[in-house]
């Protein structure tokens, strides 16, 4: 039975057991946390054990208390919806609908409220449109799980901005896996942006972001991430707002879209980030390297092994942008493959035993040029007999070999360009671009790049080149593409499986399986990535950094993948103040080598290395800072190994586990 109140000139429904009083709560079944759902005026209260959430009926807004703590997020603000109809994109209110409908909703494992919203109108015509907000206690925790349910008809929402933003002064710092990650305090003088906002970009290397008020946090973390990410602005001296943004799926809100948020009387970013681990390992899509290892044993030999980035032939197109025009010599340059090889025997002597060999500009006309389609293997360098002889060399020395590879960027002059098969966004247009070295290129649609990966590997191994690991060039790096060309249509989830299946057939038929950066989505499939580092500005290649630079990436996947360091001062995605050293220290991960190093850079990265052999496999149990400046601080290891850095001093301290 119900029962139906008109409150303030909206429409409010009330379920429960004794429908004859609007005030009684709704209390859950058997094995549930007790969650009681009552409302009072405007306000619908969800009342936990722990947390009560209390909803605006009029305005959206949302507060959530625990004991002494309360988190206030936004209510509905202008341009939280934005919908198209006859091709019109208009800028609206969820609040603004004509028609709010309130009811309690119990799925027997959360309860909470159902928020029917209809009665949309543009310029005084209806909009057929139909959203449903749903808001619930869920679990222990009680986290509050928030959900988007679209009915469309001819209009159709291309972007949603719900639940709010936390309000401003109900915070004091931000916390965002802005690359490796970032702690932005809420006065920060400088401006900061995110590089990219939807998840799986550098933005938002992981779909989550949390916020600290004293000692206690909260988090929001993105249950349904491919079309999702978030909202983000911080000004000089602040504050910021950054809240939840889902976009539409080719055209349409065609699925729901969901938000946890999780609450904690006690904790901070590294509390946040462990929260996010267990969510990850609960949902079976944490992999560890002890489990890479077992499905493929190479990758045990990358445990301890620096990383030697060298390469073949550079050629650069006149149309690219970085073309040389001043000295024409410097747009076309190669070493042979032999002379690597030679130079990988003399490393060798040197005592490396092992490595992780990492080759670029190996294909017919160099590094980033003629993709997808690079074979032969460089003539001037020595075509297939010395691509064969300097893999023979690594297997020979121990070390495992990996070719730089690249299936997204489809350049105009390669034997098989043809513009059908090129990613057309939602106006029907065509990328082009001339940025990289091979001049012009337009993007590859995500659902033919393994064709290409299956033609190009098959015929290196019919050759019996010994590649040992490949390289696939910004598919970890890149948000997820929608393709609307109607002969190979691609939602951004299906772009994310396709690259995927790429990355499966590296480990299924060559071995370990790298790519630029360490996307969530892409944890499963890669064994190593080139870099994980700190947001700079004005972009990643150097400068200071942005916020706080701390290790969430890290206290998450630590000893699920292998990320290298580079060892310079201000080197790419290192802070321009600090020692890239110190923080490969810190992270105990693999250092780059340079094939070619002098001994005060062997002996850094032997010790180095000998710390990951200590480290590659174990959590990364807390980060520490020791001083208000941010500089000294301690990194821990579930075998109690504890690391301390300190930036200014240029110094660390390495104290072994048990």
């Amino acid at each position: 039975m119900a029962c139906k109140i008109m409150i303030l000139g909206f429409s409010i429904l009330i379920y429960g057991t004794n429908p004859a009083h609007a005030d009684d709560p709704v209390q859950t079944g058997w094995g549930n946390p007790r969650i009681a759902v009552e409302q009072k005026d405007n306000e619908w209260i969800l009342r936990g054990q722990k947390h009560t959430a209390v909803l605006n009926g009029k305005t959206l807004a949302l507060q959530v208390r625990d004991q002494g703590v309360l988190w206030s997020l936004e209510g509905s603000q202008q341009g939280d919806l934005l919908t198209e109809y006859n091709g019109q994109t208009t800028s609206l209110c969820l609040a603004e609908a004509s028609k709010i409908e309130i009811a309690g909703y119990n799925t027997g494992f959360m309860s909470g409220v159902n928020v029917q919203l209809t009665g949309f109108r543009h310029n005084d015509n209806p909009l057929d449109l139909q959203i449903q907000l749903f808001l619930c206690l869920q679990g222990p925790d009680e986290d509050l799980v928030c959900e988007i349910v679209a009915t469309e008809n001819r209009t159709r929402i291309k972007e949603c901005r719900w639940p709010g933003a936390f309000e401003a002064g109900s915070f004091d710092h931000t916390v965002v896996p802005f690359m490796q990650g970032m702690l932005l305090p809420a006065k920060w003088a400088k401006p900061v942006w995110l590089y990219d906002t939807l998840s799986y970009g550098r933005g938002l290397y992981m779909p989550w972001w949390g916020y600290q008020q004293g000692r206690s946090a909260a988090m929001f973390i993105l249950e349904t991430p491919a079309d999702g990410g978030c909202h983000f602005a911080h000004p000089a001296g602040g504050p910021t707002r950054m809240g939840p943004r889902w976009v539409h799926t080719l055209g349409k809100f065609s699925y729901p879209r969901r938000a946890r948020l999780c609450f904690f009387r006690q904790g901070n970013y590294v509390t946040l980030a462990k929260r996010y681990r267990r969510y990850v390992i609960e949902r079976g899509q944490f992999v560890s390297l002890q489990e890479k290892i077992a499905r493929n044993p190479r990758v045990g030999r990358l445990i301890g092994s620096p990383v030697i980035h060298t390469n073949i032939l550079v050629h650069i197109q006149q149309e690219s942008s970085y073309y040389n025009k001043e000295d024409s010599s410097k747009n076309h340059y190669f070493v042979s493959f032999e002379t690597r090889a030679e130079q990988l025997r003399a490393l060798s002597k040197k005592g490396v035993s092992q490595a992780y060999v990492h080759l670029d500009g190996w294909g017919f006309r160099g590094y980033d040029n003629l993709h997808p389609d690079i074979l032969p293997p460089c003539p001037e360098a020595g075509g297939w007999d010395g691509l064969r002889t300097l893999a023979q060399t690594c297997e020979d020395l121990g070390y495992v070999f990996a070719l730089h590879d690249q299936y997204r960027d489809y350049y105009l002059d390669a034997p098989s360009y043809d513009p059908r098969h090129t990613i057309l966004d939602e106006s029907g247009n065509r990328y082009l671009g001339s940025t990289w070295y091979g001049g012009k290129q337009s993007i590859l649609c995500s659902r033919l790049a393994l064709g290409h990966v299956i033609k190009n590997y098959s015929a290196l191994l019919d050759h019996e080149i010994k590649v040992r690991g490949a390289y696939l060039d910004v598919f970890a790096v890149i948000p997820p593409d929608e393709c609307y060309n109607p002969e190979h249509p691609v939602t951004r989830r299906e772009c994310l499986e396709n690259r995927g299946d790429c990355f499966d057939f590296i480990r299924t038929k060559v071995g370990v399986v790298s790519s630029e950066e360490p996307a969530e989505w892409a944890i499963p499939h890669l064994d190593l990535v080139h870099h994980g580092p700190f947001a700079l500005h004005p972009d990643p290649g150097r400068g200071p950094a942005m916020g706080i630079p701390i290790p969430l990436f890290n206290l998450v996947y630590h000893e699920a993948i292998f990320l290298p360091w580079s060892l310079e001062k201000g080197a790419w995605g290192i802070p321009e103040s600090d020692w890239g050293y110190l923080h490969g220290i810190a992270n105990a991960g693999l250092p780059y080598l340079s094939i070619q190093p002098s001994e005060e850079e062997l002996e850094r990265v032997r010790i180095l290395c000998k710390l990951n052999q200590r480290l590659a496999l174990q959590e990364m149990t807390n980060h520490q800072f020791l001083d208000e400046k941010y500089r000294r601080q301690k990194t821990f290891f579930a075998d109690g190994t504890v690391v301390t850095i300190d930036l200014d001093k240029d110094l660390y301290e390495i104290v072994p586990g048990l």
